[in-house]
């Protein structure tokens, strides 16, 4: 599994740019529409999919994310059809890596043995538990990278040099560096700041950092891109679902038009980071 991952990563650092790394919430705003978004994202330019599992108590994501798993869950997502989301895709798409990101409540009740499993005939490539800390590591992370599952680890601005190589110390895949403190689909940060964030970082592994929280259009990509491995994108396509859809939330013709749409905008801006970074 981590294989699928570590070849796009370096194929993209052989083309000389970052990816663009895209999160979705499964199931929202139902079960086809959320397949057929998952579906159209690598043909948009999508390197790696982040596919959010639905949870009732999301702590740590914003209100365009929260509503996003509100939908989902309503229309009878549970974690079952969000593996069995991530299986259809495989279907059509044998490469494009697969990161799942939530909580742990949900996987602690599905069990931790059966869901790593599941994952992996599903082809799940990696896990991100944001209420997971290092301190937890016998839980879930240890079980998984026996398995073969990345376990991507959240680094942020406060993460000083002192707490780094706890939080590198089990991590794999890449390193999800979110650029400001807060919730998800906060203001884009200053992209000088997160330069030097990933250099820093940078001095600690060997990983690639992805760098999220704030990118909504081809231009923030592009900078964060100039110097981060990655450029994560989650509010802004869940607030493209949900501005397409009708007002009591169901899908329309346009929802996964409007998300397509959105990413190859996104696509053209990571694809020339570079060339600006080269000026």
């Amino acid at each position: 599994m981590t294989a699928r991952m570590d070849k796009r990563f370096a194929a993209l650092k052989a083309e000389g740019r970052p990816a663009l790394v895209t999160y979705f919430m499964g199931g929202d705003p139902d079960y086809e529409t959320s397949l057929g978004i998952m579906k159209a994202l690598p043909e948009a330019g999508a390197d790696v999919i982040e596919l959010g599992m639905p949870f009732s108590d999301p702590m740590a994501d914003g209100p365009a994310i929260q509503l996003a798993g509100q939908r989902a869950l309503k229309a009878g997502q549970t974690l079952k059809k969000t593996l069995q989301l991530a299986t259809d895709f495989r279907k059509v798409d044998a490469d494009t890596p697969i990161v799942m990101m939530g909580y742990y409540n949900p996987i602690y009740i599905y069990g931790v043995e059966k869901f790593l499993d599941d994952a992996i005939a599903a082809g799940i490539d990696g896990l991100i538990v944001v209420d997971l800390p290092p301190e937890m590591d016998d839980e879930l992370c240890i079980p998984a990278i026996r398995k073969g599952i990345n376990f991507i680890r959240l680094a942020t601005p406060t993460t000083d040099d002192k707490r780094l190589p706890t939080v590198l110390k089990n991590t794999s895949g890449f390193v999800y560096y979110v650029s400001m403190n807060g919730i998800t689909g906060s203001a884009l940060p200053d992209p000088s700041l997160v330069s030097g964030a990933v250099e820093r970082i940078k001095e600690h592994t060997e990983l690639p950092v992805c760098v999220g929280f704030g990118v909504k259009t081809a231009e923030h990509a592009k900078l964060i891109g100039a110097s981060a491995d990655g450029v994560v994108v989650g509010t802004a396509i869940v607030n493209q679902i949900a501005t397409s859809l009708t007002k009591d939330g169901k899908a329309t013709a346009d929802t996964i038009q409007a998300v397509a749409t959105l990413v190859r905008g996104l696509s053209t801006g990571t694809r020339s980071a570079r060339l600006v970074a080269a000026e």
